[in-house]
């Protein structure tokens, strides 16, 4: 358990301080320098986001990028935006966070059972990394992988870049080269292709474009966590370590 904890610890270390991609370095610095107006007193993050969660999770969630003023903020993925409260919320109710809100770290938000990652570790301008900075960073998730193989179960990708990098990861970096076409689509479920392989199951971003317009509603965002659970076995799950540090209980099982 402390070699694994060591290897986390050295992973995220090495995120927080890269320094691989100058366009994404220039950009998060100047975006946190700038501010927006509603957070000119924020004290924000700038740097890359590591990822979040339940390190012995039987459930990977892979976004794009951190928001510009949501993880680049905070520096939590998925914390302080729109995309995140609307995640956080679902997931509570799946019952794999223990709170539906996620405004800061440290605010007592835990994940059971499930990790949080992105296929990019900075806000890139417009929301569109290049081929280029995507690739830099698909190592980062490769080892984050490689350290959730044990216990992981099921990989759900948000939206068509974090599929193509998930993919990606599983045929480049770890190996499976056999790996066949996984077409990407909303609540599309794939079993697990073979050995070592988890289930992959694809879903639309929750970005305030999807959200806001109707391309995915709550009621088709709780359809991806229902069969993430199915595939579970719906089973409780022990409290997280994340949990039991912040000196929470097991969740309910939503049933």
């Amino acid at each position: 358990m402390k070699d694994a904890d060591a290897a986390w610890e050295a992973l995220n270390a090495q995120i927080e301080h890269c320094q691989r991609c100058p366009r994404l370095v220039q950009w998060r610095g100047e975006v946190a320098r700038v501010r927006r107006r509603a957070y000119r007193d924020w004290d924000y993050w700038g740097r890359p986001v590591p990822g979040f969660g339940d390190r012995q999770a039987r459930v990977l969630v892979v976004g794009l990028a951190p928001g510009a003023h949501g993880a680049n903020r905070t520096g939590r993925m998925f914390t302080g935006d729109a995309s995140g409260d609307f995640l956080y919320a679902a997931l509570h109710r799946a019952g794999f966070a223990n709170q539906p809100t996620a405004t800061h770290r440290g605010d007592g938000l835990a994940l059971r059972d499930m990790y949080i990652t992105a296929v990019v570790r900075c806000v890139p301008p417009k929301n569109r990394p290049t081929a280029a900075e995507v690739r830099a960073c698909l190592p980062y998730l490769a080892t984050e992988v490689r350290l959730l193989q044990p216990t992981l179960r099921v990989a759900v990708a948000l939206g068509r870049i974090a599929w193509d990098g998930l993919l990606r990861v599983y045929r480049e970096h770890l190996g499976y080269t056999q790996l066949p076409r996984l077409p990407f689509g909303h609540a599309v479920v794939y079993p697990s292709p073979g050995p070592g392989l988890p289930a992959f199951v694809a879903s639309y971003h929750p970005s305030r474009q999807n959200t806001q317009t109707g391309r995915l509603t709550p009621a088709m965002f709780d359809a991806v966590w229902q069969a993430v659970r199915q595939m579970l076995g719906d089973q409780p799950a022990r409290a997280s370590q994340q949990e039991a540090e912040a000196g929470r209980g097991p969740l309910s099982n939503p049933g």
